[in-house]
């Protein structure tokens, strides 16, 4: 009989709950049916809700979580408030954030620790496991080390695994086009993607047939606070856009809706986790984050927005570390944006040119995309463009008009999602992770604890 296991994920924010965490621990529960106890724990992050917490009690599988509030005193005292027990023998597992945050955890709980890694592996004289998303150089370690591939891909096995009536439930008939519009999950996003895409629906609504539109509502929000960006009393920057207004509408049968002046709907779908939505759309329209790697997994087509709309108020920022902190002032943060923005600019495409892009009358705004390089990440990983990133101020109908182009043309469609599979691989990365955080913690795959 093996002795009970601790698995502790650390992780920052809703996208790696999503990609990462929700795979492993689906994937872990398979193996493992009893003996192994999950505890996620939060760490600080510039650009968390603050809401993750609850999103991570909400995945089967997770026995308790810590929010990020706590994590600090956790490292500090080896308690939490909730007074925590923890079992002799455990294992620390990296899904986001800083890696030293896992090292230093596992060294104070005493526990193995392993790190999942996308693009470096750091610390590897302290880890006991590293799970590399593609081979990368590691150095001299002990560390088990294995390839395991990227973790996201098993997002798509998973939506698979349970796909309802999505259509029925949206009352759109099974050949009508259906397009998603994820809108972001945090303000800075919000004051500029709500109104912009309740335009674009407005006009795809006019086109003939009418494509019909979908908002996959973030866990983080609810649908009051989504709709106050959508009313120019609450959303002082919906102005800026050539966007629209919309009232919410919560019928007692059937999904909530936003509608626009001119009577389009855009439904809002809750249910969780929205991986049955979005395999029954024909392409999305979203925002630069964690967003487009989940599309990318999913071998959804996308259309990938950078809105410069009166830059000055556009903070809705891909930018980590002290940047990004920054960028959140309210004081200096408007300030501050619009500085690193063009910094940016101008790293990419050397002073010379961006002086001169400078002294231009009019912005030439595929010189800013070009200085920016590529922020979606199908497109980083490929080294190429292959699902369009609009940048600058853009407007509805441009983006529209692509949408109604792609949906036209649908072998644009069955390329990019080629390209997209061919990006992200195949599935079964969660598995290879949980096998190799059952080897670091000694658990034998004869061990009748699992099976």
């Amino acid at each position: 009989m093996t002795s009970p296991l601790e698995i502790v994920l650390l992780s920052n924010g809703p996208g790696e709950l999503a990609t990462w965490v929700y795979p492993f621990v689906t994937r872990l529960r398979q193996r493992v049916k009893q003996g192994v106890r999950v505890s996620v724990v939060m760490v600080p992050c510039p650009h968390a809700s603050g809401q993750e917490a609850e999103i991570a009690r909400r995945y089967p599988g997770v026995d308790r979580v810590l929010p990020a509030t706590e994590f600090w005193h956790l490292l500090r005292t080896k308690t939490t408030r909730s007074n925590w027990d923890w079992f002799p023998q455990g294992v620390v597992v990296f899904l986001g954030g800083d890696q030293l945050f896992a090292v230093l955890l596992a060294k104070r709980l005493g526990y193995c620790c392993v790190l999942y890694c996308e693009w470096q592996a750091r610390w590897q004289r302290w880890v006991d496991g590293i799970g590399l998303r593609r081979p990368l150089p590691v150095g001299n370690t002990k560390a088990k080390v294995a390839v395991v591939g990227d973790l996201m891909t098993d997002v798509q096995a998973l939506a698979l695994d349970c796909l309802p009536n999505v259509r029925q439930q949206l009352g759109v008939a099974p050949d009508a086009p259906l397009v998603g519009l994820m809108v972001g999950s945090k303000p800075n996003k919000l004051k500029l993607g709500v109104p912009l895409s309740l335009g674009i629906a407005d006009h795809l609504a006019a086109a003939h047939p009418p494509i019909h539109c979908v908002i996959p509502v973030a866990p983080t929000l609810t649908l009051n606070t989504l709709s106050c960006y959508a009313d120019p009393r609450f959303n002082p920057e919906l102005k800026y856009v050539e966007g629209t207004t919309a009232t919410l509408n919560q019928p007692r049968e059937g999904l909530p809706y936003l509608e626009t002046p001119r009577g389009t709907k855009i439904y809002l779908w809750q249910q969780l986790p929205h991986y049955p939505l979005l395999r029954q759309v024909a392409l999305c329209v979203t925002t630069v984050g964690a967003n487009t790697a989940e599309l990318a997994a999913l071998n959804v087509p996308m259309i990938v927005l950078l809105p410069a709309q009166q830059l000055r108020v556009q903070r809705a920022h891909p930018w980590d570390g002290l940047a990004g902190l920054l960028v959140g002032l309210p004081a200096i943060g408007r300030q501050w944006t619009v500085l690193v923005f063009w910094t940016l600019v101008a790293k990419g495409l050397g002073w010379w040119r961006f002086w001169q892009l400078w002294r231009s009358p009019e912005i030439d705004w595929d010189l800013v995309k070009q200085g920016l390089g590529y922020k979606a990440w199908p497109n980083i990983w490929a080294g190429r463009e292959i699902v369009p990133e609009l940048v600058g101020p853009i407007d509805p109908q441009t983006v529209a008009q692509q949408i109604i182009d792609l949906l036209n043309h649908p072998q644009k469609l069955d390329q990019m999602r080629q390209d997209l599979r061919q990006q992200v691989g195949s599935p079964g990365a969660a598995a290879k992770l949980v096998d190799l955080t059952l080897q670091v913690a000694g658990w034998p795959a004869s061990d009748p604890e699992c099976p």
